[in-house]
């Protein structure tokens, strides 16, 4: 087991989803040339060099998407012309563009879609132009001075849009302002943005805890999964999250009724993620009196719901919660 915290915490803000337009790039021009060297005489063309191919490579690193906030275009080299005395043109360098394990690339100009499943693992997302032929390659018996070359081709050019696909080992899940953000800094030491009303986090915030990685899922409200509030974009980040922590305002006055909005939605959006591993928590307990905690536990449990009550300012809670983030610890570290 492994309790505390983890000695490099740290939280961002996540950028999930993003468009941006690529192109590879041009094949450069053939030469149409002839030979200067005396007593020497016939075509001599080089050919234009290939285009630069635009590839994406997973990463490790879940924040790479935050790189194309500002940038919009991006664009593999364009090969180099051809020259005289049969001299290529080199080709362009191709542009490899780094996105997170878990993307998912859609190309919205040929409807296609790829998946980014391994760091390291690179896909080509847009062809270089082909290099244009010099005239050297005209030569015939019945045409010994060509001058004819060839133009180089364009290379691809798509819009893509990146969808992360959270790959999280936990993910806190409940309505809004129920004290997931409060959690997610107290475990990792961070500082996300917390305040009383809901809504609070517009995007998955993410904390390192030892090995694991935390994430502060948006809030939800009923109808989500129909895209109502923050929508999907709180539900597609749960496919792929080990365990979930979903949590309940102990000032609710129905708790068991919050906890089965939740379900309801996930379960809409796909059925197998009401299978995922559960951790129920009434926060904010510190808020409410001890009776009053016993009978909404109790409301809970008459659900079915065994249910663990949750404030940053209780140590003991916190303590449990790290033994069993210690015991996932456990398990994730097993050969």
């Amino acid at each position: 087991m492994c309790p505390g915290r983890g000695e490099l915490p740290f939280l961002f803000m996540l950028i999930d989803d993003i468009t941006i337009r690529v192109r590879a790039g041009n094949g450069g021009k053939g030469s149409a040339t002839f030979n200067k060297n005396l007593n020497q005489y016939g075509p001599v063309g080089g050919s234009g060099g290939e285009g630069g191919d635009v590839y994406i490579e997973g990463s490790s690193d879940l924040g790479l998407l935050n790189s194309f906030r500002f940038k919009k275009e991006f664009a593999g080299e364009n090969g180099e012309n051809g020259r005289g005395q049969f001299r290529d043109g080199a080709n362009g360098k191709d542009l490899i563009l780094k996105v997170p394990v878990g993307t998912v690339v859609h190309n919205l100009t040929a409807k296609t879609e790829q998946e980014v499943v391994t760091p390291g693992e690179r896909i080509r997302i847009a062809k270089g132009g082909r290099g244009g032929r010099g005239n050297f390659h005209f030569r015939s018996s019945t045409n010994m001075s060509p001058t004819r070359a060839d133009d180089g081709k364009p290379g691809e050019s798509f819009s893509i849009r990146f969808e992360l696909k959270l790959i999280a080992d936990v993910g806190f899940i409940g309505l809004p302002n129920v004290g997931k953000s409060s959690l997610l800094n107290e475990l990792t030491n961070a500082k996300s943005r917390v305040a009383n009303y809901a809504f609070t986090t517009l995007e998955p915030n993410l904390g390192v805890y030892y090995e694991l990685i935390l994430a502060d899922i948006p809030g939800l409200i009923e109808g989500a999964s129909s895209g109502r509030g923050l929508g999907i974009k709180f539900l597609r980040h749960i496919e792929r999250t080990g365990v979930l922590f979903h949590i309940i305002s102990a000032e609710s006055p129905d708790p068991y009724a919050d906890y089965k909005v939740i379900r309801k939605e996930m379960e809409r959006y796909n059925a197998s993620l009401s299978r995922k591993k559960e951790h129920v928590f009434l926060s904010k307990s510190d808020m409410i009196s001890p009776a009053e905690m016993k009978q909404k536990i109790n409301m809970l449990k008459k659900g079915g719901i065994r249910a663990h009550t949750l404030s940053i300012h209780d140590f003991k809670a916190i303590e449990k919660i790290k033994g069993i983030l210690g015991k996932i610890i456990e398990k994730k570290m097993k050969p």
